[in-house]
């Protein structure tokens, strides 16, 4: 039953980039990703592989569906989740919003570090749903949450009993990687913020973790000709195992959740590519819906609406 809208009610928007949920829906969704641009026969061939050798799908939906559960419980108000390139996509939970009564709303994209490749997009795809599907619905856009202290903390936790674990098998400190995903080096070029923040996340999780050393490494680049932002994990893999580094920690800090660029990129690929060179690839646990990751987005939320409360007075 559609409820009437009320502007003194929230509720809470988690985005996410989607994933599709069968073998059969990546060439459709890969449209969606490349907005209507097609890719050739061999690329989706490879990423249907790369689908096919993580199960067949990616969890990525159903982890978001469990941080909404989990972020409703904390916050007593109700979370929707919002994909951009497959269902349910944004226009369809931003129309569960307003037909459940809610006339305010924070949208949180799950993608700590703010790109125009990314959070641009997200933004503008939600403005866009607005428009369509409910106008009068106010919005609170959190642009990023890179630096947040909650996400610091987070991570710490997943990335400390993860080196932990490795430096105990190894009886050696074991080098630092933290991992983030590429964007074409135009868009750096160009002014865009994200190589900054990845770097800031690094910085300040170091920082809590007390390292005096680690690196900064970009995953997942495009299947284009243009060069992309790195230094790529391929060619860090490659200087340490010219040092004669057995053992490495690959740290994602720009994913907050299981999917295909953590599962096979990490997971598959790395560490396929680290083992011919002699080398054992350690990844810390995703925060999915860990304690702290889900305090760190209900801190998110109530910060904002906060905000917007004291601008209303």
């Amino acid at each position: 039953m559609t409820g009437s809208t009320d502007h003194s009610r929230w509720a809470v928007l988690l985005l996410a980039h989607g994933a599709p949920d069968r073998l059969g829906d990546i060439p459709e969704f890969l449209l969606n990703v490349r907005s209507g641009r097609g890719l050739s026969e061999i690329a989706v061939h490879e990423i249907i592989e790369r689908y096919a050798r993580i199960g067949g799908s990616s969890p990525l939906l159903r982890v978001t569906t469990q941080q909404a559960e989990e972020l409703a419980r904390v916050l007593g108000l109700p979370v929707y989740v919002g994909m951009r390139n497959w269902t349910p996509y944004i226009e369809d939970a931003v129309r569960r919003v307003t037909e459940n009564g809610a006339g305010r709303v924070v949208a949180v994209c799950l993608a700590p570090q703010n790109s125009r490749t990314s959070i641009e997009l997200y933004r503008s795809h939600l403005s866009r749903a607005v428009d369509k599907v409910a106008p009068g619905l106010h919005v609170e856009f959190v642009e990023n949450w890179h630096d947040h202290a909650g996400l610091i903390a987070a991570f710490r936790e997943k990335v400390s009993a993860a080196l932990a674990g490795a430096e105990a098998k190894s009886g050696r400190p074991v080098p630092v990687v933290f991992t983030a995903h590429s964007v074409p080096q135009r868009t750096i070029t160009d002014g865009d913020p994200y190589e900054t923040q990845v770097r800031e996340t690094a910085k300040l999780l170091a920082q809590a973790m007390g390292l005096a050393e680690y690196t900064v490494a970009f995953q997942s680049q495009g299947m284009t000709s243009e060069p992309w932002l790195g230094p790529t994990v391929e060619s860090v893999i490659d200087e340490f195992a010219e040092k004669s580094i057995r053992r490495v920690l690959l740290a994602p800090i720009g994913f907050v959740s299981d999917h295909v660029e953590i599962l096979y990129d990490i997971d598959i690929a790395f560490r396929e590519y680290a083992q011919k060179k002699g080398i054992c690839v350690v990844r810390p646990e995703s925060l999915n819906t860990s304690h702290l990751f889900i305090q760190c987005l209900a801190s998110i939320v109530s910060e904002r609406i906060e905000i917007a409360a004291g601008r209303s007075l």
